[in-house]
């Protein structure tokens, strides 16, 4: 079922329709924060969602334990060469103009700059389940919620329940998504994926008050906005919010989201924690990459890619093979 179709909850509404924020939940009318998380309390939150994250998305390609042998260390580094090349295939994004950009470079440059786009993809994975963890567990230090619980499904991350000021029913349920930026999703999923949350939050035995589904915006400036439909105009949802980071973090934490930001990045510092950009790249492994695009005859005899409508058609194949599966 469309979310569109689904009946308007009755939690308090901003009822002014000069308000830019008509129809929107209207916070003043929810229970406020009672106290502010004190900072060692916060650094130990954020701590905990770094090793949560960690072991949720490695930040790192090469995860090698400190005691394995050199031959075991170079097996690794072979296998991880034959995995970057298929990364290298499957997203390439343009097939047309990934095979220019590859043409006349060796496979050595090609190598590192596609070590270095799937680790900025993982780091990306692994902040979603840092700021995911952050926003539950200070939504639970904040004491604002009667109810904080995580949900573990793929299409919500938590659900809260607050109770309502002077407002009949006398709580609302709110199941959070967390996503690091809107542009994280396309246009074309936001409608699923509003649709989906939603049926999580409408299906759910355990709610006993009206709910709100938000879309929680970890690092992007801004406040609330309600997806529509770009013929219509229509809201994809009247019970679903995209909450951005200064609306978001201080709603769950009672912290801005400059706040929030500072704190990670003062954790990070304290424990050390690398930067994955700058590891230098195994030679196996730059050579094991090499060999794939041997194997497939992308290269001439000085390890160029000398054919682009050669790569270009390796990158179709992928395409198709893909939805075909």
């Amino acid at each position: 079922m469309s979310a569109k179709n689904i009946m308007q909850q009755s939690y308090p509404r901003i009822q002014d329709e000069a308000d830019s924020c008509y129809g929107f939940l209207d916070d003043s009318q929810l229970v406020p924060h009672v106290r502010k998380i004190k900072t060692t309390e916060l650094k130990k939150i954020i701590k905990s969602a770094i090793i949560n994250a960690n072991q949720k998305s490695n930040r790192t390609i090469l995860d090698i334990r400190d005691e394995a042998f050199e031959d075991e260390i170079k097996t690794i580094f072979r296998k991880k060469g034959k995995e970057l090349f298929n990364y290298f295939v499957k997203y390439c994004g343009d097939p047309a103009s990934t095979a220019i950009a590859c043409h006349n470079n060796h496979y050595s440059a090609i190598a590192k700059e596609q070590f270095r786009n799937r680790t900025l993809q993982k780091e990306r994975m692994n902040s979603g389940w840092r700021y995911q963890f952050i926003a539950k567990d200070g939504a639970l230090a904040s004491r604002r919620f009667d109810l904080v619980s995580e949900l573990g499904a793929s299409e919500a991350d938590f659900c809260v329940s607050i109770r309502t000021v002077k407002h009949k029913p006398e709580s609302v349920s709110i199941y959070v998504s967390v996503k690091n930026r809107i542009n994280t999703m396309g246009g074309q999923d936001w409608p699923k994926a509003i649709a989906a949350l939603e049926t999580v939050a409408k299906n759910d035995k355990n709610r006993t008050s009206p709910y709100l589904c938000v879309f929680g915006i970890a690092m992007e400036k801004g406040l609330r906005l309600i997806k529509q439909d770009q013929k219509t105009k229509s809201n994809h949802s009247n019970n679903t919010e995209i909450w951005r980071s200064d609306f978001f973090w201080p709603f769950f934490t009672n912290y801005s989201y400059e706040e929030i930001i500072q704190a990670v990045l003062d954790v990070l510092i304290e424990i050390g924690e690398k930067d994955c950009i700058d590891i230098e790249i195994p030679a196996d492994l730059i050579e094991s990459f090499g060999e794939c695009c041997r194997e497939h005859d992308l290269l001439d005899e000085n390890g160029i890619f000398s054919d682009p409508y050669r790569l270009a058609r390796l990158f179709v194949g992928s395409r198709q093979q893909r939805n075909k599966e």
